[in-house]
């Protein structure tokens, strides 16, 4: 009887030992190597030109850590803990930081379907519905001035269309400079006027401290569908840019190469730096992947470009790391190549 209950109370401690190392949440974050998926079965436009090769889309995966995933993310290459404060701001749940994530891919997907469509001077409709504002900066002088989902219309005598239009603006301007927003609230229109001031982390620069979001749709022809499924933030843009272009366009830019690469892409084209580059590299060197774009940022030292090429080397991978600054750039590399043997 002494035996079978020391047992019994020895299974029930296991039991809750598992579940804490494996359920319970840490107040940290982990990001790994993700994966390198093929783009064709992800992106669909009507129509399409078949490819010898294949575009990748390459992910890291993140989540809350458990004490076990802690443990292991330790001892594991490329695998980096962040206090979880430095990746969701404070109040914003789970849920809201994945949606959030879906958000920007999806304006990610919309960049990209403008950039190709006019690389491959193919019918495309935008229309512009306005400039709403997204956030607004503690201790900058819209905090008391502003609210989430106002519309801008104009600043002085300037309409805005885009969000550009408003910081291009500003930035000719200096700290003490006041400006005057015309803006809807609610079906009411108001004005309001604000002075500029610099930025606390960056004193250089002047505004009036607001994140902003251009309103826009894009209409094209031939159609396009996304299956993205869960994957979440911006920094597929340059290769959704190239898969679109590459289905579109009757010659194979591909050229029978396996071609993955990373960066958030503009609608101007522009390629953006991304955080976990080298858990990328790590993923496309996985999937045997030949041709690696990375963000170039101008050239700058510790690009994104600098870092992909060290981990590359430093893993031994055969695959060749391309630094990009735009669309064309990547563009023009591939259809310089010869075909793949």
């Amino acid at each position: 009887m002494k035996l079978s209950r020391r047992y019994i109370i020895t299974a029930i401690i296991t039991i809750l030992l598992a579940l804490f190392l494996g359920g319970y949440r840490l107040p940290f974050y982990i990001y790994k190597p993700g994966g390198a998926e093929e783009l064709n079965p992800v992106v669909q436009v009507e129509g399409a030109y078949d490819s010898s090769g294949e575009m990748h889309l390459v992910t890291v995966r993140g989540g809350q850590a458990t004490p076990i995933q802690y443990l292991l993310a330790k001892v594991r290459s490329y695998h980096q803990i962040y206090p979880i404060e430095d990746i969701r701001p404070e109040g914003i749940s789970e849920s809201e930081y994945y949606h959030a994530q879906l958000q920007m891919m999806e304006t990610s997907q919309e960049a990209a379907q403008v950039v190709a469509y006019q690389a491959a001077d193919k019918d495309i409709d935008i229309q512009y519905e306005g400039v709403y504002v997204m956030n607004l900066l503690e201790g900058m002088p819209a905090e008391n001035e502003l609210k989430p989902g106002d519309r801008i219309i104009q600043v002085d005598d300037t309409k805005i269309n885009e969000s550009s239009d408003l910081v291009e603006y500003v930035e000719k301007m200096g700290a003490g400079d006041s400006i005057k927003l015309t803006l809807e609230r609610e079906g009411e229109e108001m004005v309001k006027e604000i002075e500029l001031s610099p930025f606390p982390d960056q004193k250089e620069k002047v505004g009036v401290g607001i994140t902003l979001v251009t309103d826009r749709s894009v209409e094209v022809n031939p159609k396009v569908q996304f299956k993205s499924g869960e994957i979440g933030g911006p920094s597929a843009g340059l290769m959704f840019s190239l898969e679109i272009y590459d289905q579109l366009t009757e010659e194979d830019v591909t050229k029978g190469y396996m071609v993955a690469g990373t960066g958030e892409i503009s609608y101007e084209g522009e390629v953006g730096r991304i955080g976990g580059i080298d858990k990328k590299v790590v993923a496309a060197d996985r999937e045997g992947v030949d041709i690696f774009f990375a963000p170039n940022e101008g050239g700058k030292k510790g690009s994104n470009y600098e870092i992909a090429k060290r981990t590359a080397e430093k893993i031994d991978a055969s695959m060749k790391v391309v630094p990009v600054d735009n669309f064309q750039e990547a563009l023009d590399y591939l259809e310089q190549l010869e075909p793949k043997a």
